[in-house]
Parts: structure tokens; sequence; C-alpha cells
């Protein structure tokens, strides 16, 4: 009789198979509706309705850079805007570091917690190199984005000028027609380039923090000329008296600078957005500055020159990318490149051919 066999100690015994995790039915039907496409009529409805999953998708094909996507996107458009241009446009920018992500979110909650719907716009920055964006947004504002009466929509700022996503200002006519009452847009950082995002808001709010050696740059022009109001983050525990400083130091380079067309007199305060302190000062100077732009009527012809810009913006974006994808110019586009390397032409001689072979047609 043979004994049996030992088996090692290391030998596997094989158990019950684990059942699949993923429902392929579930799947099927997933990978169905995501092909469905809605029809401009029913984006339109849904947005009216307050739907979020619907106000995304128009986003997204507003932002589409595929030609198809064109006339749906303007048809959408053309439907929200009868309903839009009933919120307070608010801009909020810093230099990386300010913490700007969790100032509009503790900005964001204290305007949700006395009745406003808030649209957040953040634009993040594209790698010059990979073109792509982390889109981080929504999980550094992880308290905002479970509010039910708050919209966090990342996009990419792409080449755009300004750090301004190329479809922001579309973006917020959808977003009012969504009822949101409160849009605030956030921009990639500060210069001369980022005060684009002043042709789009009412209001424009530039955060600060004291310590970091930028006080002095209060007396310099451009963004701080734009500014309605300055706003000393970070005032909290050692950093209270440098933000103290810091106000002051802002307060009299303010008074460098001249005034304003609309009447307001920029104001400067200090909050911190960690602890949650002097946000409601905050509010309390942009209602102050809504209530005397809305009696002087400033508002309204601000909009409407806002308005005439975007118009002349659209037209200078559409002539350049009907010139680029003008057939005839792609290929004299090449050769005048090729020209250009080999000195058979002066940059100058080349762009007026280009430009006498796209009038011709």
């Amino acid at each position: 009789m043979k004994t049996p066999s030992k088996k090692s100690a290391l030998s596997e015994i094989h158990g019950v198979a684990q059942p699949d995790t993923l429902s392929t039915v579930v799947a099927h039907q997933i990978q169905q509706f995501r092909r469905k496409q809605p029809s401009a009529e029913e984006l339109i409805a849904g947005i009216l309705k307050g739907d979020k999953t619907a106000l995304s998708r128009a986003i997204t094909l507003v932002e589409s850079t595929n030609p198809e996507h064109l006339a749906k996107a303007n048809e959408v458009i053309k439907g929200c805007l009868p309903h839009a241009n009933e919120s307070v446009r608010i801009g909020i920018t810093g230099v990386p570091g300010v913490g700007k992500s969790t100032f509009i979110e503790a900005f964001g909650k204290y305007l949700t917690s006395i009745g406003k719907k808030v649209a957040v716009l953040a634009v993040d920055p594209s790698s010059s190199i990979s073109h792509g964006s982390i889109l981080g947004d929504k999980t550094r504002m992880e308290e905002l984005v479970k509010d039910e009466n708050a919209y966090i929509r990342p996009s990419a700022s792409g080449d755009t000028l300004g750090g301004v996503a190329r479809k922001t200002r579309e973006t917020i006519i959808l977003c009012e027609a969504c009822g949101f009452d409160t849009i605030i847009i956030e921009t990639v950082g500060v210069g001369q380039s980022e005060t684009a995002v002043h042709s789009m808001v009412d209001f424009f709010l530039l955060l600060k923090i004291a310590g970091a050696g930028d006080e002095l740059q209060g007396i310099k022009r451009g963004i701080m000329e734009m500014a309605d109001t300055i706003v000393i983050n970070k005032a909290d525990g050692d950093n209270v008296a440098k933000a103290k400083l810091a106000k002051t130091e802002f307060n009299r380079a303010l008074h460098l600078f001249p005034a304003k067309s609309s009447g307001w007199i920029p104001k400067v305060t200090t909050c911190s957005a960690y602890e949650k302190t002097g946000i409601d000062g905050i509010w309390e100077i942009i209602s102050e500055y809504f209530e005397l732009v809305k009696s002087n009527h400033y508002f309204e012809e601000k909009r409407q020159n806002q308005n005439q810009f975007w118009m002349m913006e659209t037209i200078n974006e559409q002539l350049k990318n009907h010139f680029y994808n003008h057939p005839n110019i792609m290929q004299l586009l090449e050769e005048n490149k090729k020209a250009l390397q080999n000195n058979e032409i002066s940059p100058f001689a080349a762009a007026m051919s280009l430009l006498e072979r796209y009038f011709k047609g």
C-alpha cells in the first residue's frame, strides 16, 4: 500500500473564485448613457431646471474645440442668454500660495449659509510641455463641493493669455441661467496678462499675504489699479501683527492711484480663510460696492462695455482660427517657415504674403 505523498507547506490551495466586482449590465448602461448626446433643447431645459449634470455637459460642449460642436454650443448659449445676467460676478486672483482655494471655500460656504447659490469657475494652469492640467480644485474644496447650493467647475487655462479659460465668458452665462446668483472666478495667478479676468467680472478681489516681501509691490501699477478690494489672507497666529502692518502699507499705496470711474474707493481688509475669520466683513464690503455702482448706474454701463469687448474678442478669435485653418494658408505657411529658416524672406514680408493670399481667398 502506497503512503500518500506529503504536500509542501508552500503549496497553494485554490479557494473560491471572487465574483466580478463590475456588473457588465450596469457598465453597458453607463456606456450607452454616455454615448447618447442630449440635444440642445434638452440641455437648455435641464439647465433652466437647475440640473447640474446638464450644466456640466453644456460647459463641456462649449469648451470643445471640435468644429462640429460649435453650432450646438451657440444654440445652447442663445437659449440660456435671456435667463442670464441676474448674478454678481466676482473675480479672485493672487500669487500662487496665497490661499485662493482655501479662501474661496470659506467664502463660498459663508455665502451659501446666507442663502446664496454659488458657482466657482476655477481656472487651472496648463503645462506648456504636456498641455495637461491637474484640475484639482474640487479636491481642495472638499466641503464646498458637497454643498447643494454650490457648483465647482475646474477648467484648463490652455494657451489663453491671463490664465482665463477660453470659454469662461460663455460658462458664466450658463451658470447664471442655471440659477446661480453669485459667480466666482478663480484665476491662475497675478501679472499683467492676468488682468483679462477684470473684463468679465463686476468686482475684482486681490488676495495678498503679509511677510512675503510683497508689501512694497503695492506701489506698482497694473493689477493693483484694478483691485476693488485687497484682502490680506492668513491673518492668524503669529501673522496677525504682520497682516495689520501690511493693511496699513497697502492703504497708503492705494492713495497713489487715480480715482475709479465707478466712484468706489478700494478698501483693504484682513482675514483668515483657515480659521474662517473676517469672511463676513469681506461680503459686507462687496455688498457696499454693489449698492453704490447700481445706484449710480455704473454697474449697467460696465456690463455693456464688457459685452462690446467680448464681441470684439470673439471676432478676433474666429478670424484667427479661420486664418490658420484655411487650406491655402496652411500650405503656404509651411513654405514661408522654410523660407524664413533659409533667410530667403523677412518675417514681415512672409506675413504680408500670407495675408494677401488669405484675403484673395
